[in-house]
C-alpha cells in the first residue's frame, strides 16, 4: 500500500466520529453547525500553513477552489440535514455508501471498465440501503423521506468529489485550508437566511472542536492528498470499515440499538462493496512454481 493510500486510512478513521459527534449537536440549526465547524478548520488551517510558511500555496486556480468547495459545502450540507431529519445510525449507512460509489466511478475512469461485480456489489449494497428506508421512521422514531433523500445524496457527492479530484494532482492539498473557510462563510449566510441562531452550551462547544480539528478538520488535508495520489479502488475498499465503525460508536454512545434490521443493513452495505471489490485470487505455491 502507498503512504497516500495510507494517509487516506487516516481520514476514514477519522471520519467514523463524524456522526457520533455531530449528533451531540443536534440541538444545533444544521448550517450553524456547519458554519462554526468549518470555521474552527479554516483557523487551524492558516495557523498551520502559517507556521510552515505555506499560505502562499492558496493562489491556485479558480476550479481548484469550485471544486473544493461544491464538493465538500454540498457534501455537509447535505449530511447534517439528513441526521437533523432522520434516525443517525440509520442516516449514517445510507450515507456510506458513497465507499462503493466511489468504487464504480473510479472503474468508468480512462483504463478501466465495470465488471459485474461491480454492479452485483451495487445492487447488495442499495438492498441494505433499501431496507434501513422500508424499516420506517427507525428507532429514534422520526425518520423522514427528506433525511434518507439527503443521505443518499451526501453519499452521491462526495464519491462524485473524491473521483473528480483525481483530475487535480498538482493542486497542493493545503488549498482545503482555504475551502474551508469559504465553505463556513457560505454556510453562514445560509443560517442566517434561513434558520434561528442557537447559542451552542458547554459540551456542544467541545463537540464543534472535534468536528473542526477532526473529521471536518485534519481528514480533509489527508483524503485530498490520498484521492490525488494513491488507489482510488484501494481506498473504496478502506472506507469500507467506516459505516461500521460509526455505527459501532454510535451503539457505544447510546444513539443506537443494534437490531436486526440495523445489524442486517450494515452487512449488506459492507458485504455489497467486498463483492464489488473482489477476493485476491490465491495460487497455491505447487501451481506458482512449475520445478516441484
Amino acid at each position: 500500500m502507498s503512504r497516500a493510500t495510507a494517509t487516506g486510512g487516516l481520514a476514514i478513521l477519522l471520519w467514523s466520529s463524524l456522526a457520533a459527534l455531530a449528533v451531540v449537536t443536534r440541538r444545533l440549526p444544521p448550517f450553524e453547525t456547519l458554519a462554526l465547524s468549518f470555521a474552527i478548520a479554516f483557523a487551524a488551517g492558516l495557523v498551520m500553513l502559517a507556521a510552515r510558511r505555506r499560505l502562499a500555496r492558496l493562489r491556485q486556480d479558480w476550479r481548484a477552489w469550485a471544486l473544493g468547495f461544491a464538493g465538500i459545502f454540498a457534501y455537509h450540507a447535505f449530511y447534517f440535514i439528513a441526521l437533523d431529519q432522520a434516525p443517525a445510525a440509520e442516516a449514517s449507512l445510507i450515507n456510506y455508501l458513497w465507499p462503493l460509489l466511489i468504487v464504480l466511478f473510479s472503474a468508468l475512469l480512462p483504463g478501466e471498465r465495470l465488471r459485474a461485480r461491480h454492479v452485483a456489489g451495487a445492487t447488495i449494497g442499495l438492498t441494505g440501503t433499501a431496507l434501513i428506508v422500508l424499516a420506517g421512521v427507525g428507532a429514534a422514531g422520526r425518520g423522514s423521506a427528506l433525511g434518507y433523500a439527503c443521505a443518499f445524496a451526501a453519499a452521491l457527492t462526495w464519491a462524485a468529489y473524491s473521483v473528480a479530484n483525481r483530475r487535480l494532482r498538482a493542486v497542493p492539498s493545503d488549498l482545503i485550508a482555504g475551502v474551508s473557510g469559504l465553505v463556513a462563510l457560505a454556510a453562514a449566510l445560509v443560517h442566517l437566511a434561513v434558520e434561528p441562531s442557537i447559542a451552542p452550551r458547554g459540551g456542544e462547544w467541545m463537540a464543534l472542536l472535534g468536528l473542526g480539528l477532526g473529521p471536518v478538520g485534519l481528514a480533509f488535508f489527508f483524503w485530498d492528498h490520498a484521492t490525488k495520489h494513491g488507489d482510488l479502488a484501494a481506498l473504496g475498499t478502506l472506507s469500507y470499515a467506516t459505516p461500521l465503525l460509526s455505527t459501532g460508536l454510535l451503539i457505544v454512545c447510546g444513539e443506537a440499538r443494534a437490531g436486526a434490521a440495523l445489524v442486517l443493513a450494515a452487512a449488506l452495505i459492507v458485504g455489497g462493496a467486498a463483492v464489488s471489490v473482489g477476493l485476491p485470487r490465491f495460487i497455491p505455491p505447487a501451481a506458482s512454481n512449475p520445478s516441484r
